[in-house]
């Protein structure tokens, strides 16, 4: 794909949906923090059914300290692999505390040694908290990158640093969010839907799907 085509679908993305932003709710870096971690192997439908009855009741790492590994679990069980995401979520609090002040910090060292967090779920933070112009690579981007022929890479790291080296500097900020967006409603994993997607004249996905019969 040459750089005037990839250009054309970012511009086409940001037409549509001019501030793009995670479909996580959260209102400090903090409570987005918890929410990637709780939204490992989840969806985000799910982690936000959790998070508005946990956040009224702890969202500083001190009031999830309090509440302890029981209590978070009564509220995320029904998140998978909630047993581990609330160990973690205890763990990740308890050094924030003693090392940052209770404060998430802004810097990618920092964020990925904290238990629970890896690349992904730091690339989201440093960019939806602090505005970092960081591309978090998940199922669905991998999927959008390799199918389109945008920025094909064999693993998430691959498509991630085609990403970063095909993605013009202006669209870098906002990225992942429109192409996150497109792979969770157009360009599905089992059936793309090629036949009401925006950018379809310029993927080169060849097999592109007919509209499912009435």
């Amino acid at each position: 794909m040459n750089a005037q085509k990839r250009r054309a679908i970012y511009e086409t993305l940001q037409s549509l949906n001019p501030h793009p932003t995670t479909e996580l709710e959260y209102k400090t870096p903090f409570e987005l923090l918890i929410a990637v971690m709780l939204s490992a192997q989840a969806t985000d439908v799910s982690v936000n059914k959790a998070t508005r009855k946990l956040y009224p009741i702890a969202n500083t790492p001190q009031a999830m300290l309090a509440l302890g590994e029981t209590g978070i679990t009564d509220y995320i069980k029904t998140i998978g692999l909630y047993r581990t995401k609330a160990k973690n979520v205890i763990a990740t609090c308890r050094i924030l505390l003693e090392q940052y002040g209770g404060k998430v910090p802004a810097e990618r060292e920092a964020l990925e040694g904290l238990p629970g967090v890896g690349r992904k779920t730091a690339n989201v933070v440093l960019n939806t908290a602090f505005g970092q112009p960081t591309i978090a690579v998940d199922t669905h981007i991998f999927r959008v990158a390799n199918r389109t022929g945008l920025a094909p890479g064999k693993d998430v790291r691959a498509v991630e640093a085609a990403l970063e080296k095909v993605t013009p500097p202006e669209f870098r900020h906002d990225a992942h969010h429109w192409l996150i967006l497109h792979g969770r409603y157009v360009c599905k994993a089992r059936r793309p839907e090629c036949w009401h997607c925006t950018i379809e004249p310029l993927c080169e996905f060849k097999p592109k799907t007919p509209p499912p019969e009435l």
